[in-house]
Order: C-alpha cells, then structure tokens, then sequence
C-alpha cells in the first residue's frame, strides 16, 4: 500500500471540510426564522441525551465484560446506578459526576 501524497491528502481534507459545513451550517441557514412544529423540536430534543447513552454504554457494556468476574464489570454498571439516581434527583451535572467518580472509585477499592 502507497503513502497518501500531499495532493490525495488535500483533496480528501477539503472534501472532508465542505462535507461537514454543509451538514452543519446548511441547516441553519434553510430553517433560520422559521418556526419548526413542535414534534420536530421535541424530536431534535432527544438528540443530545441519546447520542451521550450511546457513548456511556458502548463504556459500560463489552462483549466480554464477565471474563474476569461479576465484580470488575459490576462495578462501573453499580456507579452508572449511582449516577442515574442522583442526577435524577438533583438535576445536577456536577453533583453527578462527583457521585459517578466517587461511587466508582469506592467500588473498585473493594
């Protein structure tokens, strides 16, 4: 397999950046002042809270997380219950992970 040259490089580069000004800014040229109905607005709200569950679980969750025993995988699945708890309870960020990082550090220390 060859090197990339400088001329691949910036071909890709400049394709790369246009491709994402174009999903990024497009949109909010085409929809700015417009109104969006509310199923939309509520539909983009679950955005955020989605794409982060997908990145906590794909941290919590391995195929082989039980290879080692139940405790070194149920340890961080006990601290995400922690978290889950009082973030519900609070609403707070900050309480959150000073609760998801405490919780799992006593639970490793186990």
């Amino acid at each position: 397999m060859e090197p990339i040259t400088w001329t691949g490089f910036w071909i890709v580069f400049i394709v790369c950046a246009l491709t994402m000004l174009a999903c990024r800014v497009l949109p909010l040229f085409l929809l700015k002042g417009r109104k969006l109905p509310e199923r939309v607005t509520e539909a983009l709200g679950f955005i955020p809270p989605a794409a982060f569950a997908a990145l906590v679980a794909n941290d919590l969750l391995t195929p082989g997380m039980f290879d080692a025993g139940f405790w070194p995988a149920g340890a961080p699945l006990v601290a995400a219950l922690i978290v889950v708890v009082v973030a519900r309870f609070t609403k707070s960020l900050l309480l959150s992970a000073i609760a998801g990082v405490a919780a799992y550090a006593l639970l490793v220390m186990i």
